[in-house]
């Protein structure tokens, strides 16, 4: 999509998507994730996923690399990150040369039966988790199915986030730990949609445009999860996923 078919669409659409990158934002800054669960399927529906998949893949690296820095010292295992994000990477990119060409629906529902079934477990059984040992064992394939969803469909959540969510992280060890993994995964990623000619130079002067409202939503969400206790958080990260379910289910019948 190119600039003069932006500026000809309608007011409400414009208001839409403007809706969609401050939702966006303010559930980054509040869990620590889930911009893209919600950005990307809003885009998408008003313009194509390519375009979505873009403008995040630019956004995300912005407010990653914030987050990286700021929970730089709550995570105290960066051999687990780093492996966890360095699969990721990969994952993007062999993502990114898949994307709009694959028969996404089996692997949708797939992927939202896992996560369904992960809800519903946790909600019937709380205080499991999954040891750390096995968090070392499944980490690399974890990450490099996190970033296989995220470079071919914009939304690794299924895969990243459930994953992390099954170790009961501390919230400040949590988004540490996924906000290296969105960054590194968006340092490769992004030069890919480049070669790959899906994220093009007006796609970097929309982000221009949407990284103001999207920093001001990062920033409210932040100052709302002062008040958010870790029952409320893994509840919030549980909610999410239960949206990333709903999401895979309606873009594979869709």
């Amino acid at each position: 999509m190119d600039l003069g078919q932006i500026l000809n669409l309608q007011a409400e659409t414009l208001a839409i998507a403007l809706a969609a990158i401050l939702l966006a934002g303010f559930v980054k800054g509040t869990t620590g994730v889930g911009a893209p669960v919600v950005g990307v399927p809003i885009l998408t529906a008003l313009f194509d996923i390519a375009f979505a998949v873009a403008i995040f893949s630019i956004l995300n690296l912005l407010s990653n690399i914030w987050h990286t820095i700021t929970f730089r010292d709550k995570v105290p295992n960066k051999s687990f990150v780093l492996r966890f994000a360095f699969a990721g990477a990969l994952g993007a990119i062999l993502g990114s040369l898949l994307l709009a060409s694959l028969p996404d629906a089996p692997l949708m529902l797939t992927m939202a039966g896992v996560v369904l079934f992960y809800v519903g477990f946790k909600l019937t059984k709380p205080n499991w988790k999954l040891s750390r040992e096995a968090g070392d064992r499944l980490v690399i394939p974890a990450g490099l199915l996190g970033g296989l969803l995220q470079g071919a469909g914009g939304l690794s959540a299924p895969a990243s986030i459930t994953f992390l969510s099954a170790l009961k992280l501390p919230r400040p060890e949590f988004i540490g730990t996924i906000s290296a993994f969105f960054c590194i995964m968006s340092l490769f990623q992004i030069p890919t949609l480049a070669v790959l000619n899906i994220l093009k130079l007006e796609h970097v002067l929309y982000c221009g445009l949407a990284l103001l409202p999207f920093g001001l939503a990062i920033w409210a969400g932040e100052k709302v999860s002062r008040f958010v206790s870790g029952r409320l958080f893994d509840r919030s990260i549980l909610l999410l996923l239960f949206a990333v379910a709903v999401l895979l289910i309606s873009r594979s019948i869709a």
